[in-house]
């Protein structure tokens, strides 16, 4: 029986060459990456794992360090924990590491900066790493234990995972997105439907898609329960890394018979953009049956490492354009890192949104996770095209969360309650 992408992947990167789903490895990894919350605790591991000896990183290029949580520093404790950072990266002359200024929110920054690679095993302490199977590499979330592990051994024990075959027919209608179809997939099969599963995205859409709507999809593949999510590189792979450098890299691809654990097709043709209610990315609903609904807001995010690449500034902008943002609305706006932020402001973007009446931030997770600079009051309620949408993962247990695209967000705001831009500019 033939082997899938990411069965390929992690066989060429242990020792056991007869290595398949299931089974468990000791896997070389290319990179690891921690930011200003979980790199403290790997750090300490690492610590322990190297008292008494001569203390040494793995590869000083191959570990990334991202303070982009709780930054710019929001007190005195996040100023703690990324000067564990900042003082680890001097003391093991960390090439990756990004100080303010420089960092972006580390799944937009990492591609960006071409720190990921097809054929790659990439292993981060943060739960949405597995966006960058987008580029067809294998790449997972871990604890910070193991990345303190990887950090000194540069390994990680791993079990090879089973693949769901998802094939995505059709063609996408209007206002439909990446972050549509993750949400209608999750839907579908559940926020356990792939634990411990590798989710390979196929199909005539995904071979379409472009890679910021790719890196969606990626993204929010963990709230599927999976392991990873990949997508076997292709021309529009290839040219987008062209567009960052030229890079050496190895490319893999599912042999014709490979074993998956199970194949589900979805026609897009009959896929509406999706709103996910609280308290779950799983409980998605078409947005015919939301606009119905009229649900008031009170703030709209349009940023993060789900939604916050230059093409989602670019959607937002196309909808704020000419339109004042409701009066009782607060709308933040966080381009994913420096580099989309100086794009967006030489585009005219950043004049769009200040005009709207949005507030534009420095490149943050800030709200996503109920940090800062959006964090919600009791009762208040949010659309957003962040990746999760649990009990207070904004700020109040009492506060509610509506997931969507960029495009819902922006109208959401001009309009004061949720819906989109095919039915309220027609109203």
């Amino acid at each position: 029986m033939g082997l899938t992408i990411t069965e390929k992947i992690l066989k060429d990167h242990c020792d056991d060459k007869k290595a398949s789903a299931g089974d468990f490895i000791l896997a070389r990894i290319d990179k690891c990456l921690a930011n200003d919350i979980t790199a403290p605790i790997a750090i300490s591991v690492f610590d322990k794992i190297m008292e008494g000896t001569k203390k040494a990183v793995f590869d000083a290029k191959k570990i990334i360090l991202t303070p982009d949580h709780f930054t710019p520093n929001k007190d005195v404790a996040s100023a703690e924990q990324c000067k564990i950072l900042r003082k680890f990266a001097q003391e093991y002359k960390i090439v990756n590491y990004f100080e303010i200024g420089r960092v972006g929110i580390e799944h937009c920054l990492i591609p960006e900066q071409g720190l990921v690679l097809p054929g790659e095993v990439f292993i981060g302490a943060d739960s949405h790493t597995c966006t960058y199977g987008a580029l067809g590499a294998f790449s997972t979330g871990v604890g910070s234990t193991d990345l303190g592990v990887s950090m000194a051994l540069g390994q990680c024990w791993l079990k090879i995972p089973e693949t769901i075959k998802i094939v995505y027919s059709g063609k996408l209608n209007k206002w439909v997105s990446g972050k549509d179809l993750i949400l209608y997939t999750i839907a579908q099969i559940g926020v356990d439907g792939a634990i411990y599963k590798a989710i390979e995205f196929t199909g005539k859409v995904i071979e379409n898609l472009s890679m910021a709507n790719r890196f969606t999809m990626c993204n929010m593949a963990i709230e599927a329960g999976a392991k990873n999510g990949i997508i076997v590189p292709d021309k529009i792979t290839k040219e987008y890394l062209q567009n960052i450098r030229h890079f050496n890299y190895k490319t893999y691809e599912n042999d014709k018979d490979a074993d998956y654990f199970d194949e589900i097709e979805f026609n897009c043709s009959f896929i509406e953009p999706q709103v996910a209610f609280p308290h779950s990315p799983d409980n998605a609903k078409p947005i015919s049956e939301v606009d119905a609904i009229k649900i008031e807001i009170d703030q709209a995010v349009i940023g993060s490492c789900t939604n916050g690449r230059l093409e989602d500034l670019i959607t937002a902008a196309k909808i704020l354009k000419n339109q004042k943002i409701k009066s009782n609305v607060r709308c933040i706006i966080i381009p994913g890192t420096q580099k989309i932020y100086l794009d967006a402001l030489k585009m005219g973007l950043i004049e769009i949104f200040i005009d709207a009446g949005a507030v534009v931030s420095t490149p943050t997770c800030g709200p996503c996770l109920g940090g800062h600079l959006g964090v919600l009051a009791s009762n208040e309620v949010c659309v957003s095209t962040t990746n999760r949408n649990f009990v207070g993962r904004m700020g109040h247990k009492d506060s509610k969360i509506y997931l969507s695209n960029p495009a819902i967000a922006a109208i959401s705001a001009i309009k004061g309650y949720i819906t989109s831009p095919t039915y309220s500019l027609t109203k």
